[in-house]
């Protein structure tokens, strides 16, 4: 839940007279040193009805007025249309998306951008409600950086056959991945356990202890630099594309994080990986038939293929 604006008043007392404003807030109100420095910048603090300085120093007596604004809960879903999210399949069932980069599939502590689930929910969608609050009717999800198809359960039977079609790797999920250089073999198998990277939380790394991640890839196209890979996933790890193209030496082309060259990105003009999401392919939940959902690469990964195409 949400907290309301807390507004408070105090003295300062003697044994905090000459200290900084915010030492004395830390002190006073059991905030860090940083939360209180940022309070002040804000304007939210007042000394004897003046705002205050970060490095004023207090005196004994002195009326010490904070506003604490509410902190919003990083997990609550802020209903919000997101420009660029596309309906590609809409029933009663399921809703199918084209998602585009910079959208995390739903609400995290550490993201504070657009999401997948607070788009449908701005849009009016009724999506299921199995799951965790902050990713209801969520069956699968995409990297924040990584574009394209994704399905969303909209009923709670959709949600229960999509969630144990996923994991029992009965949905046929197709990626295209540019990637530096040239796979040998150009068709193959990557399996390798994937874990959490010991030194650095926000990458994931080949691991002997990690869990079990099969994928398999085959080339469409071979370039002077880069070669185009149609990628089907047996298992779904956070980064398991990226991890294991990685691992063969060939990273997806734009990715820093996994060791991409910054002077190609750079030419092809990538802020991101080149990894797209192109097919999906399941059971639909209510009717049985076999459905297959399909995006196309979006602008900023059609061009840079076009450059490695055009490259001599």
């Amino acid at each position: 839940m949400t907290s309301h604006t807390e507004q408070r008043t105090v003295f300062v007392p003697d044994g905090l007279a000459g200290e900084r404003v915010d030492a004395a807030m830390a002190r006073m109100f059991g905030l860090s040193r940083t939360k209180a420095a940022d309070l002040i910048s804000q304007g939210l603090v007042q000394v004897d009805g003046e705002a205050a300085g970060k490095s004023d120093r207090v005196d004994a007596g002195a009326m010490l007025d904070v506003t604490i604004p509410a902190e919003r809960d990083p997990l609550e879903v802020k209903p919000e249309l997101v420009e660029g999210i596309r309906i590609i399949h809409d029933d009663d069932a399921i809703v199918v998306i084209d998602k585009p980069v910079g959208v995390a599939v739903h609400p995290s502590p550490g993201w504070r951008g657009p999401t997948v689930v607070g788009h449908l929910a701005g849009a009016g969608f009724r999506i299921s409600t199995s799951g965790a609050k902050e990713r209801e009717g969520i069956v699968q999800r995409l990297d924040v950086g990584t574009s394209g198809v994704m399905v969303i359960a909209k009923s709670e039977h959709a949600y229960s056959v999509l969630k144990n079609a996923f994991r029992h790797r009965t949905v046929d999920k197709t990626y295209h991945a540019l990637v530096q250089g040239h796979p040998d073999p150009l068709a193959g198998t990557v399996d390798a356990p994937i874990g959490r990277h010991p030194h650095h939380d926000y990458k994931f790394a080949v691991m002997a202890d990690g869990r079990h991640s099969v994928t398999h890839y085959e080339t469409l196209e071979a370039h002077r630099f880069a070669s185009l890979l149609e990628i089907h996933l047996e298992t779904g790890r956070t980064h398991q594309i990226r991890v294991h193209m990685s691992a063969l030496k060939h990273p997806c082309v734009g990715d820093l994080t996994y060791g991409a060259d910054p002077t190609l990105a750079k030419r092809v003009g990538l802020e991101r990986q080149w990894l797209h999401a192109m097919r999906l392919g399941f059971e639909h939940p209510e009717t049985g038939d076999h459905v297959i959902y399909e995006s196309s690469y979006p602008d900023d990964l059609a061009h840079a293929l076009e450059v490695i195409r055009d490259a001599h």
